[in-house]
């Protein structure tokens, strides 16, 4: 099913949220983009307008009104809500702003959707809904015990929008993400963050002599003492919200599922691998250890394969190449 409807992609000015912004506008459709650009980047905005019709909104969801007034403006037959707080550690020190952005803010954007019988939503949740792992991998069943309030306020929302189904009709599909890495191959779209908050995207900087690569890790119960995570392209990901909407078009039902490669990779694996990549050698300094974290996570992603066809394609050589392209034009992000 095609629609000629618009499209909001709620944090399209963000790192996901400006790929699936790209990838829907290649694939023909409107784009709408609310962001309030906290920790987006005009920069994407300004890139996106290159690849087809997209208008831009700068609105924070926490204004009811103006949130409002945006679902006046345009009829959407969907909503892509990635906007959100997203540090970890700075979850750990400021929960209440979690709780204001994130679950306020994303109750702001239900109420809208309901006010102007919107229905179909692909929300951006995140495995931190699960906290330390019970067995491996982790699938959708698996226990949801946040180690923060990061976590929690996302498992917040997901439990929002199971009673706005049930009550109101909203179809969507969560997608919990496991550890983000990539940039568009173009090297036109990438993480604009100094330093980046993930690890691949800060190895890559680290190799390329942009800036000092740190280690903010804990130390934990794995072979090697780093924490192991599951490493997944943001180009594979947003593939998956092309087919989450199209599913919901198609009259699917409301589902949670994971979003991962499936693999377990720890900190220094990751360091050792995009050195081999690249061929140098990440000088690792030691910055100060990360609150919240957990020992060991990766997923199962059978439930996206079942659902909707998803599988990721890209390797970890893939993601880096591209964020190779994307620091060597843009070493300091869209201000460069």
């Amino acid at each position: 099913m095609t629609s000629k409807k618009p499209v909001l992609i709620t944090g399209g000015a963000g790192y996901i949220g400006s790929h699936a912004a790209k990838l829907f506008l290649e694939k023909g459709h409107k784009v709408v983009i609310l962001d309030n650009l906290f920790r987006g980047y005009q920069g994407a905005i300004d890139v996106l307008k290159k690849y087809g019709d997209v208008d831009f909104h700068k609105i924070d969801l926490r204004n009811s009104e103006e949130v409002d007034a945006l679902f006046d403006q345009y009829e959407f037959d969907s909503v892509l809500h990635f906007a959100a707080l997203c540090l970890v550690s700075e979850s750990m020190e400021k929960p209440e702003e979690y709780f204001k952005n994130n679950v306020y803010g994303s109750l702001n954007l239900f109420e809208a959707m309901r006010h102007h019988n919107v229905r179909n939503l692909v929300f951006s949740s995140t495995c931190a809904v699960y906290g330390e792992s019970e067995y491996l991998p982790l699938d959708e069943k698996h226990p949801k015990n946040p180690t923060n309030s990061y976590g929690e306020s996302k498992l917040i929302v997901e439990q929002m929008l199971k009673w706005y189904d049930r009550v109101h009709d909203f179809r969507h599909v969560t997608f919990r993400y496991f550890n983000v890495c990539g940039a568009a191959p173009d090297g036109t779209i990438g993480d604009s963050k100094r330093p980046s908050v993930l690890l691949v995207q800060n190895a890559v900087r680290g190799a390329l002599g942009i800036e000092d690569f740190k280690l903010t890790c804990p130390k934990v119960e794995t072979p090697d003492g780093t924490p192991i995570r599951d490493y997944v392209d943001v180009n594979d990901l947003v593939e998956a919200h092309f087919l989450a909407y199209e599913y919901l078009l198609n009259g699917g039902s409301s589902d949670a599922l994971n979003l991962g490669s499936g693999n377990g990779i720890s900190v220094l694996e990751i360091i050792s691998q995009v050195e081999n990549i690249l061929g140098t050698k990440i000088e690792v300094n030691h910055g100060v250890a990360r609150k919240g974290e957990y020992a060991k996570v990766y997923a199962s992603y059978n439930r996206a394969k079942e659902k909707l066809g998803w599988n990721p394609k890209l390797s970890l050589k893939d993601s880096v190449n591209a964020l190779v392209a994307w620091y060597r034009d843009h070493p300091r992000g869209y201000d460069a």
